[in-house]
Formats: structure tokens, C-alpha cells, sequence
């Protein structure tokens, strides 16, 4: 399903996951500016939605998910996992609850194996989850002046990194039009994936594999409800949480930029001619340069320079080796982008 925002001038379609929608629109740091210093419109309507309707949606989702979801407000938004019966991620879901229907995003490729997995866990509940991804699309606004009127829209969730609006595919120019007369700037995926990067924020399915688990990225802390009672995978969550440290933590690179390349999702990271870990997302950075984010080894020196895909580069903590064992992690985030 490709974006009618394709047809916008200057636009170059996205490649590989996010294929379907515009990388960027022909000046990729211009368009950072204006998400990290104004407000900016992104079109991630490659991902996938679901709606779920039902007397019992929360209650069911709260049973199914790490979040605390069975008393969501009308209008509040959420992060919640689903993870394996060992502890690993397998969803990252991005959600609202609209006082009728309960309205979730997830990764490009992934609704309908969420779906499948939410049909088999329905048993005689009043539950009815929908993969809705060819009838509604996300776009994203994102800046410090990026609290204008949205548009008339199905869904509207604020989170942490931007206001994520769910409009019908129909209407999607429609709506992107109103936004830029109303001074959004159309920003590519590639703007949006910088700042994510810069952000420290990691991606289910870049900055994770099938071996993760939340503490390693640092989901513990906006998708995991620690207080909650029992879902699959708690118990792991608990272990590491009162007991253990995870084997592995997220990092933020800074890579050197003397060479004209990335890494690439999925390169192996050394330190000291062993590998202890692989690059997740890269990107260039309007003001940072070349940067990254990588999963290492907890053990891996925190002020080590490591070889990221051949490439020298300065890491920067992101979760701390200590994470665990009740040890409190608030993590750094790079000021200026949560707005």
C-alpha cells in the first residue's frame, strides 16, 4: 500500500522495512530541523493497525500485555510488550483507548501475527480485534510547535516521541494537507529515524532480536507495568528485576564519520577483537554526525571504543550495566526531543 504522499515533490520512497512511504522529500537535514526545532508531518503509514472493540478489550489486553491497561482513560496513551513465555519480546504496541474501541500500532509486517496470536487468546471473552491496516494509516507529528489542532481523526495518541494521529487511508492526503497549510513541514521516515536514533529510543525489530528482553532496551521503563499481575513472560521480568542484571543493554554510538558509510542493522560490534554484540539502526544526524544504536554485552566496558561493522566509535550509555536487581534506571535521553 503505498503513501499518496509518494507523489509529493521531492519525494524518495523508503527502502526494505519501511518501503511504501517517503524517505525523505529531497533535503533530509532541513527536515530534521524542522521536527527537532518546529514541528514537522511524518508518514509512517507502512505500519500496521488494529482495532479492538468488546466490553472486555482492556481487561484482556491488560492480561495479555506487560501494561497496566484494564483502567485506561479515554485518550491516554500507552506502551505495552507481548513477550514469549521465556521473557522476549515479541510485540511492541503503541495504543488508545477511544472509550469504544481500543486503537494499537505496530511494527511494518507484524499486525497480522499480533492478530493471530490475539485470536488464539480470546477463549468466551467479549472481545472482537480487527487487522484494520488497509482501511486506517499513522501519521506522525512531531516538534515543539507540533501542538496544532489535528485533524479529524479516527485516533489521536500522544506519546513520548510525537503525537501519532490514525486517520482513514482515504483521507490521508487530506489530512496531511490541513496539516501543512496549518505550518507542518513533510519530514521523511529517514528525519524521524535520526531523531528516534539520537533519542536513545530503540525500534522492535532493528534494535531488538528474538533473544531481547525488556531490560535490555529500556522498555522496562515505559512499556512494563513492574506492579501488574501475571502475564506470559513475567517471570523473567520479575527475576532480572529483583534478582539478576540482563546479559545484554542498549548503547548509543557515535561513529566516526571519516568514512563515507554506515554500518548496517545487524553488523557485529567488537571490542577488543571479539564480538560482543550487533548494530541495531544507524543514521546521520543534522548535528551529531554518523550515530547508532547497539546491543552489547553487559559486560562490555562502558567507556570501551568499540568496531561497529568496521567502524571506530565512542558509545554513550543508554541502559546501565547495573539495570536489575531493583537497581533504579532512569535513562538518559537527549534533551530537546520529547515534546
Amino acid at each position: 500500500m503505498d503513501s499518496p504522499l509518494l507523489k509529493a515533490d521531492g519525494a524518495v520512497p523508503a527502502q526494505g522495512l519501511d518501503a511504501g512511504v517517503p524517505a525523505h522529500y529531497g533535503n533530509p537535514y532541513a527536515e530534521q530541523r524542522a521536527l527537532d526545532r518546529a514541528a514537522g508531518l511524518v508518514d509512517r503509514s507502512n505500519r500496521g493497525v488494529l482495532r479492538i472493540t468488546g466490553p472486555d478489550r482492556l481487561s484482556w489486553l491488560h492480561s495479555l500485555t506487560t501494561q497496566h491497561l484494564e483502567q485506561l482513560e479515554p485518550g491516554a496513551a500507552a506502551e505495552a510488550l507481548i513477550l514469549s513465555p521465556n521473557g522476549h519480546i515479541e510485540h511492541h504496541l503503541t495504543l488508545t483507548d477511544g472509550g469504544t474501541a481500543t486503537w494499537l500500532h505496530v511494527e511494518p509486517g507484524t499486525a497480522a501475527g499480533l492478530l493471530a496470536f490475539l485470536e488464539s487468546m480470546r477463549f468466551m471473552l467479549r472481545v472482537d480485534a480487527q487487522d484494520v491496516s488497509d482501511q486506517y494509516a499513522v501519521l506522525t507529528m512531531l516538534g515543539p510547535e507540533a501542538g496544532v489542532p489535528v485533524p479529524q481523526a479516527t485516533a489521536v495518541i500522544r506519546g513520548a516521541f510525537g503525537i501519532d494521529v490514525l486517520v482513514p487511508r482515504g483521507g490521508l492526503e487530506a489530512a496531511a494537507g490541513q496539516l501543512r497549510d496549518q505550518g507542518l513541514v513533510l519530514a521523511g521516515l529517514d528525519a524521524y529515524e535520526a531523531l528516534r536514533i539520537a533519542a536513545h529510543r530503540p525500534r522492535f525489530g532493528l534494535d531488538t532480536d528474538h533473544r531481547t528482553i525488556p531490560h535490555e532496551v529500556g522498555w522496562i521503563e515505559s512499556a512494563v507495568h513492574l506492579d501488574k499481575g501475571c502475564y506470559r513472560g513475567q517471570e523473567t521480568v520479575a527475576r532480572v528485576h529483583n534478582l539478576g542484571h540482563p546479559p545484554r543493554r542498549l548503547v548509543f554510538l557515535h561513529l566516526d564519520g571519516s568514512e563515507d558509510r554506515l554500518p548496517g542493522h545487524g553488523d557485529e560490534v567488537r571490542y577488543d577483537g571479539a564480538a560482543v554484540g550487533f548494530v541495531g539502526s544507524a543514521a546521520r544526524h543534522y548535528e551529531l554526525g554518523p550515530i547508532g544504536l547497539a546491543l552489547v554485552k553487559r559486560t562490555t566496558p562502558a567507556g570501551a571504543t568499540l568496531l561497529a561493522g568496521g567502524l571506530p566509535a565512542a558509545q554513550e550509555i543508554v541502559v546501565p550495566p547495573d539495570a536489575g536487581a531493583n537497581v533504579k534506571v532512569t535513562l538518559k535521553r537527549r534533551p530537546g526531543l520529547l515534546r
